[in-house]
């Protein structure tokens, strides 16, 4: 039987692997720098989720290495527990429960008990989930909603502005449901984060775009009025289809002043249907508040001009491999991935599903709206004009 040898890393490895790591480079590219398997990096990563653990310190008012030695040296000469501490500036009665703590004076031993108070400084300060059972309760019920931990934070904080017990940053979510040595969260409540990744991943890990296909007649985006841009003004809209198997699509819709979302279900991706199913949905709505449509290049819309004469809806394109131009529309995108995985047929959905999950994304509160949902902030907009 061949046995693989275990793989360690020096201090100063793991450092600079927790650098690259908090830089973004994956663990691949890692790997191949040490020479080792994605694997081994990982392994060392998953005991704290991916999250770099604060470097331990020694208290100055803690014995050190050379303390304990000369309590060592003290008692091989027969030294008296008072005479050892009156050597060292200490207290007799720091000495004494040194030296009781690790063996007494026939087993005591000086790198033995400097590493058993390195082991004690490791227990950690209980989680604040843990000591409040109720406010872990309301995080994990907001998190099996697909609110994400900042969310919750946000809510939390606006919900009980006056109650410390009741408050907790994302940071902490994060980190309870990423290191289960914690004991707050139970570990299954990942499935409900938007990655659903087993560690942490740094927020300076690139995701890339990529470019579409190219239009007749497009108006650009360097065309739209900068009221628009500043969304100060609701009405002005941003748009994208989410693609899965089978030739399936779901079309979103978010308004850029409320982040308000719509979804309509579409049953292929040819211009026609499409453009059909935005005009549906563009009629539902006052025409206040749906003044323009800012879009990708996507063939889809090569009939955007019928699209416009239909609802006198004017609709921008975004300059090509420019996702950020529909900034608020790609993270929309990236939320209703958790209830519409990639590589899944999306046809099997019904209008009303869509319109349940879309109902649930707009009375999740938003940070970018001061952690009101766009609910609430699109509901004012259509009382205003009532």
């Amino acid at each position: 039987m061949v046995y693989r040898t275990r793989i360690k890393y020096t201090a100063a490895q793991k450092a600079d692997i927790w650098d690259r790591w908090q830089r973004g480079e994956s663990l691949n590219a890692i790997g191949r720098l040490f020479d080792r398997p994605s694997s081994s990096v990982f392994n060392m990563l998953a005991p704290t989720g991916g999250i770099r653990p604060p470097p331990q310190r020694r208290s100055r008012l803690a014995l050190t290495l050379a303390e304990r030695e000369e309590i060592s040296r003290g008692i091989a000469c027969d030294l008296s527990l008072r005479a050892i501490a009156t050597r060292l500036g200490r207290a007799p009665s720091t000495v004494s429960r040194e030296v009781n703590r690790n063996g007494g004076l026939r087993h005591y031993r000086a790198s033995r008990a400097d590493e058993a108070a390195w082991d004690r400084a490791h227990r950690p300060k209980p989680c604040k989930l843990v000591s409040e059972p109720v406010l872990s309760r309301l995080v994990a019920s907001k998190l099996r909603l697909h609110w994400s931990p900042e969310q919750i934070a946000g809510w939390l904080k606006r919900t009980y502005p006056e109650r410390e017990n009741r408050q907790v940053s994302h940071e902490t979510i994060y980190k309870s449901l990423f290191i289960q040595a914690r004991g707050a969260l139970k570990k299954e409540l990942q499935q409900h984060l938007r990655s659903q990744r087993a560690i942490r991943r740094s927020r300076h890990a690139s995701q890339k775009g990529d470019g579409r296909g190219q239009i007749k007649d497009m108006v650009s985006i360097r065309e739209r009025p900068a009221a628009v841009e500043d969304r100060a003004v609701p009405g002005h809209w941003e748009g994208d289809l989410i693609i899965g198997t089978n030739n399936s699509q779901i079309a979103t819709l978010v308004e850029r002043h409320t982040r308000y979302v719509m979804l309509a279900k579409v049953s292929n991706k040819n211009t026609e249907t499409v453009i059909n199913a935005l005009i549906k949905q563009a009629r539902m709505l006052p025409s206040e508040l749906y003044k323009s449509l800012t879009w990708d290049r996507g063939k889809e819309m090569h009939d955007h001009k019928r699209f416009t004469l239909a609802t006198d809806i004017k609709i921008y394109f975004c300059n090509p491999k420019s996702p950020w131009q529909r900034g608020s529309n790609e993270n929309t995108n990236g939320l209703l991935r958790q209830y519409f995985p990639k590589g899944t047929d999306l046809s099997v959905h019904s209008q009303a599903k869509l319109n349940a999950v879309a109902r649930q994304l707009n009375e999740r509160p938003r940070k970018t709206l001061g952690f009101e949902t766009p609910a609430e902030r699109f509901n004012a907009c259509v009382a205003s004009i009532g």
